[in-house]
């Protein structure tokens, strides 16, 4: 399964645009709500005050109409306020402005002047917009219509419209960088939680977060700490266990060894007369002989893990030709023929006897769990000489081969064989030391395949001497390890 990435810094992006989104809504919300009552009471206010001076007008206009009639009325209102006066009557018309005449009056407003009500209309004339009211003068057949200019009023309305956009401009930008650095503020706490928690996943198991508030993210903290003494305590306590383990194995082997040499001493004479024991005594004593060369081989495999558990394995490093060294090492664990070899010219920097040891551990697993039937093939890959060792055995289950690994583990539990379990884990071990690495894949029923790469060219790991040591009592041939 894909790991899925983590982009550091996404919850802190969606708490500013949330705080951008409710305050921008908000301030977008207040100030429509705010344009519209003052727009509505600004054009009902202008509407008013046509109004009144419409009516004040007509009384004027009654005054004056038989004095001078259509034209004495026009030319007195216009000396009244800052409006274009139309007066019509019948046919005839006349208007204080040259721009505006009985044509501009809308319909409506003229069909409800002339059944004697006092109304209004908004038009537009020429991008200009206008309030038009009128009425008509009592006892006479004269309307008038005055037509007051509201430029000044939609210019007004314009200028709020634009401020109040500013404004919510203005919160939205302010809420985002209030949002931001609240944000940042309060997912501080969880920041550092997760740098903590990276600190703990790369083994820095003193870290801890300081608890320097009184609320959740402190109780937060706090837990964290906590949860991060158990778990140091608990690693502390595996890793004491761990070396108690490792320092008990080694000190088993040595304490094994002195008596084993004896022992082993005493069973190669046992083997050398067995041909002379009573026909009775012949097969127990057969038994006993392989039995004391696989304690000893087992006292050799915890005495080798325990060298490499210390460290204390030096490494020497020499060309070495990998074909010619697994046709050795084949032809030392099958004298039968059972084990078919493709090999291609591949030589290695590389400690010759550890790496028989790696091969002998492969191959004799491969015979010893594969029906008696094995195949090694050596090649050059990408830089890399690798080596697979097939068997045509029952196979490793899929949950097993995580763990073929790992010490004295084995496969089949149930099955009694004659390996320590501690082969395979000897092979790894040594590989990485070389610089390489065993890996195993198998499927049930059809064999496994052990690969084995080293690097063409490579160093040996520092802090290994270049210097051989040998074993106490010499090197013994590489054994098959364990499923």
């Amino acid at each position: 399964m894909a790991e899925r990435r983590i982009t550091p810094g996404r919850l802190r992006r969606r708490l500013t645009i949330a705080f951008i989104l409710v305050a921008g809504l908000s301030a977008a919300a207040l100030a429509t709500g705010s344009y519209l009552v003052v727009r509505e009471d600004r054009l009902t206010g202008s509407v008013d005050r046509a109004l009144d001076q419409s009516r004040f007008n007509l009384v004027l206009a009654g005054e004056v109409v038989d004095e001078g009639g259509i034209r004495g009325v026009v030319e007195a209102l216009q000396r009244r306020g800052e409006f274009t006066t139309v007066a019509t009557s019948g046919e005839s018309a006349f208007s204080s402005s040259l721009s505006l005449g009985a044509g501009d009056v809308p319909r409506d407003l003229g069909s409800l002047v002339t059944r004697g009500e006092l109304g209004y209309e908004r038009v537009t004339l020429r991008d200009v917009p206008y309030l038009v009211a009128g009425g008509r003068v009592a006892e006479s057949e004269l309307d008038v219509y005055f037509f007051f200019d509201e430029r000044e009023l939609h210019d007004e309305l314009d200028q709020l419209r634009t401020i109040l956009l500013v404004g919510v401009g203005a919160v939205a930008l302010l809420a985002g960088i209030v949002g931001w650095i609240l944000a940042r503020r309060t997912l501080a706490p969880v920041a550092r939680a997760s740098e903590a928690a990276r600190s703990l996943a790369e083994g820095l198991l003193e870290t801890r977060i300081p608890v320097e508030r009184a609320d959740e993210f402190g109780a937060w903290a706090a837990s964290f700490n906590e949860m991060a003494d158990a778990l140091q305590g608990k690693i502390v306590a595996l890793s004491q266990a761990q070396s108690r383990e490792r320092r008990f194995t080694a000190d088993v082997a040595h304490e094994l060894r002195t008596p084993l040499t004896a022992l082993v001493a005493e069973a190669s004479l046992l083997a050398e007369h067995i041909d002379s024991l009573p026909a009775d005594a012949r097969r127990p004593a057969e038994l006993l002989v392989a039995d004391v060369g696989r304690l000893r081989g087992l006292v050799d495999d915890l005495m080798e893990i325990s060298r490499l558990d210390a460290g204390a394995e030096p490494l020497r490093r020499e060309p070495v030709d990998l074909g010619a060294t697994v046709a050795s090492v084949v032809r030392a664990h099958d004298a039968d023929g059972r084990v078919r070899v493709d090999e291609e010219p591949v030589t290695i920097e590389s400690d010759r006897r550890r790496l028989e040891r790696i091969l002998g551990n492969l191959v004799g697993n491969a015979l010893a769990h594969g029906n008696g039937e094995a195949a090694v093939r050596v090649s050059n890959e990408e830089g890399s000489a690798v080596v697979e060792v097939t068997d045509r055995g029952p196979g490793i289950p899929a949950e097993h081969l995580p763990h073929v690994f790992e010490r004295f583990y084995k496969a089949d539990p149930s099955r009694a064989g004659p390996g320590s379990g501690l082969g395979l884990a000897i092979a790894r071990e040594n590989a990485r030391l070389l610089g390489g690495d065993v890996e195993v894949a198998s499927e049930p029923g059809h064999g496994a395949r052990f690969t084995l790469r080293l690097p063409v060219t490579e160093s040996l790991h520092a802090g290994h001497d270049s210097v051989e040591c040998p074993d106490d009592d010499g090197e013994r041939p590489p054994e098959g390890g364990s499923r």
